[in-house]
């Protein structure tokens, strides 16, 4: 454990961002290293729990080792953290910076105190790991001669390969974009996650033998079937990338976007030319709307900021959270409650208020006769109960108002994956659209084909992702050599 009474000797310390008007000039990550020191400290809080529920799945869905990390830090040693943190977790360095923590909401210590700071521990610990030159390839020392195929190079199907090619077997990892990474790469903005991190890990993955193939879509340019005929197994990690769209009038209207699109090219530009190529959808000088308040609503909006928008405003459907935990939500469940997030903090500095407008529908965007979106008009709700128990959604009359808009982003989550061709219709999906594949078990309808990750889960945070891919990684090991030596979930 930590400190015996750490926790109360030591108040929480995170990791601190720069002030929003120094990190709206760039798009570099703007986060504020803890000192060692602070650090230890902060490691020292852990009490050691009878029962850690920050591992438990409720907490922590990879099973990551946080009270013996935590005491190792505290105690300054440091590679034995890192060691038990690469245990459960390939890249922790993308879970220590785009993570929520539910780990923290689990925090035994949370109930009645701020939670040890776990996300930001990890985070320090990783990064130390790099800065010692501790995280070097490990290649396999036996080979099998099996061949596995990786569709999609996001969270899932990155832990995936490792740990297929640690276990001896031949993996090539196919991206239909130009980069590797998926939604780490393109789909979280750099100063959220600096790509040179992405490929710092994806050059350890390219040293260990992995091989990766860039812009091949399967359906598009590579038959599902043929690739199938490639390898011994194939697993689909292609996440779940259908955007929930918004059918209202006005929806085909220029200045209306999905908000992937958006980010996708701006990252993309700002890759290749730092923007100077200006193939992006930009936010210059416009009125921008983002429908949406998750967290891709939020990096839309810090995109937004940076372009220098005139004006950002975010839709939420749903009423104001609480300040603290209703009755209804106790811990150690993730606690909904009102947070401030990066963008939201952000506009609040540039613009004078938060830009959020909750308990707010849309219904109709407008026209300016040219064929551009000019405005929205929405209406305020109210959500009860029914008779069942379930929430419903009731337009309050008279509170219909119209903002004025020249950009709109739609950033209302994601449907499920994209069809892979003509060739999968033998491929058994569920009832939601993703692909059908037993949890804990990864293998779909297909013999030898497997799913992992948003594909099968449904859209979620990059550390199921990183489980799944572990899991499946382990199902695939032991469907080609009968039986796994890879980690066995707990």
């Amino acid at each position: 454990m930590g400190k015996a009474i750490g926790f109360l000797e030591y108040g929480r310390q995170a990791i601190e961002y720069e002030s929003p008007r120094i990190r709206l000039r760039n798009y570099r990550e703007f986060s504020i290293d803890l000192s060692a020191e602070s650090l230890r400290e902060q490691g020292a809080r852990c009490m050691d729990c009878g029962v850690p529920f920050c591992q438990s799945a409720t907490g922590c869905p990879i099973d990551n080792l946080i009270p013996e990390w935590n005491d190792l830090v505290y105690r300054g040693r440091d590679l034995e953290a890192l060691e038990r943190l690469h245990k459960t977790n390939n890249f922790p360095e993308f879970t220590g910076r785009v993570c929520p923590a539910p780990c923290e909401g689990a925090c035994v210590l949370g109930i009645n105190q701020p939670p040890v700071a776990i996300k930001s521990i990890e985070s320090s610990i990783v990064d130390r790991g790099f800065a010692e030159g501790w995280i070097v390839a490990t290649p396999p020392k036996i080979e099998t001669e099996r061949s596995v195929g990786v569709v999609g190079s996001g969270p899932a199907g990155l832990a995936a390969a490792q740990q297929l090619r640690r276990a001896g077997h031949r993996v090539t990892v196919y991206e239909r974009h130009d980069r590797v990474g998926g939604l780490l790469t393109y789909g979280i903005p750099n100063m959220k996650l600096e790509k040179a991190d992405v490929e710092r890990r994806v050059q350890q993955l390219r040293d260990e033998g992995i091989r990766f193939e860039t812009q091949v879509e399967i359906g598009k340019n590579l038959e599902f079937s043929s690739l199938r005929k490639k390898h011994d197994a194939l697993l689909l990690a292609c996440g779940a990338t259908r955007p929930r769209n918004l059918e209202l009038p006005g929806r085909e209207l220029a200045g209306v976007h999905f908000a992937m699109d958006f980010l996708h090219s701006h990252t993309k530009s700002l890759l290749d030319s730092k923007l100077e190529d200006g193939s992006y959808l930009s936010a210059k000088d416009r009125k921008v709307v983002v429908i949406g308040g998750g967290d891709t609503g939020t990096d839309c909006i810090a995109t937004a900021m940076r372009h220098g928008c005139a004006s950002v405003t975010n839709f939420e459907i749903l009423e104001r959270p609480p300040e603290h935990r209703a009755d209804h939500n106790p811990w150690p469940e993730w606690p909904m409650i009102f947070r401030v997030e990066y963008g939201h903090e952000e506009a609040a500095a540039a613009f004078g208020t938060d830009p959020r407008s909750f308990g707010l529908m849309s219904k109709r965007f407008l026209d300016n006769g040219k064929g551009q979106v000019v405005g929205i008009e929405t209406v305020q709700v109210q959500w009860s109960k029914n008779e069942s128990g379930h929430l419903e959604l009731r337009e309050r009359p008279g509170t219909e108002q119209r903002w004025n808009a020249d950009m709109v982003l739609l950033a209302m989550g994601f449907l499920g994956p994209e069809p892979l061709g003509a060739d999968t219709t033998d491929l058994s999906l569920d009832d939601r659209g993703n692909i059908a594949a037993g949890y804990g078990e990864y293998e779909t309808s297909l013999e030898g084909v497997f799913a992992a990750g948003d594909c099968r889960r449904g859209p979620s945070l990059v550390v199921w992702a990183i489980g799944e891919g572990r899991g499946a990684a382990r199902a695939i090991d032991a469907y080609l050599m009968g039986e796994s030596s890879l980690p066995e979930p707990d």
